[in-house]
């Protein structure tokens, strides 16, 4: 049996219905279950609903061959898992954002984020240094209180800043999700692993014509 971990929300809707399209008959029940085990036996599968940021862990650790995970998780986290394909689903990009009209503290700038790592390298490539404060969330709140200069998080439709008086500096990284696998679930399950990333690989071709 293949074991998926899928992040719940958004991205769990767009390849639960990548995965149909594909030709995988997940039952109607998949998408209302609030189970965080879901098995599918007629597809020989078992899902596993967790947190954006623990499905890489989940497979790195083998619990599950594979996840479902978005690139900004794996630019974060550095787990020791193989990148497989670009499903093209959930799309965004990583930026810098901040009040407008706003100049950067020369001295020390502060930046609060979600993905310290990311903005700390991002950062490093530009050669400059910056005190990073890592917030698990709201994390607009940051320069509207003085407690950074700038933010680094994802932006999707830009809204959110928006509605929050912020604009937007700089790009960082366009962001999609991606199927990732186990690097000894590869070895072992290669067969298994092969036909879904074949199937799913046909259909986002199909997409992108």
């Amino acid at each position: 049996m293949l074991t998926i971990a899928m992040p719940k929300g958004r991205i769990f809707e767009e390849a639960a219905a990548l995965l149909r399209e594909a030709g995988y008959k997940l039952p109607p029940e998949f998408d209302e279950s609030r189970k965080l085990i879901i098995e599918v036996p007629e597809e020989n599968m078992r899902f596993f609903l967790a947190k954006p940021m623990d499905v890489a862990t989940y497979v790195e650790h083998g619990v599950a061959d594979l996840g479902i995970a978005g690139k900004d998780v794996l630019l974060e986290e550095e787990r020791d898992v193989y990148e497989l394909i670009d499903l093209k689903i959930s799309p965004c990009y990583l930026a810098v954002a901040g009040l407008p009209n706003t100049s950067i503290d020369e001295v020390a700038p502060k930046i609060a984020t979600k993905y310290p790592s990311a903005a700390s390298a991002y950062y490093r490539t530009k050669g400059e240094q910056v005190e990073i404060i890592k917030l698990n969330g709201s994390i607009e709140l940051a320069p509207m209180i003085g407690l950074a200069d700038r933010i680094v998080d994802i932006v999707s439709t830009g809204r959110t800043l928006k509605e929050n008086g912020l604009v937007e500096y700089e790009k960082i990284v366009d962001i999609t999700s991606r199927l990732i696998v186990n690097p000894v679930s590869y070895r072992m399950k290669d067969q298994e692993i092969g036909q879904l990333v074949s199937r799913l690989s046909e259909i986002i071709s199909e997409k992108a014509v």
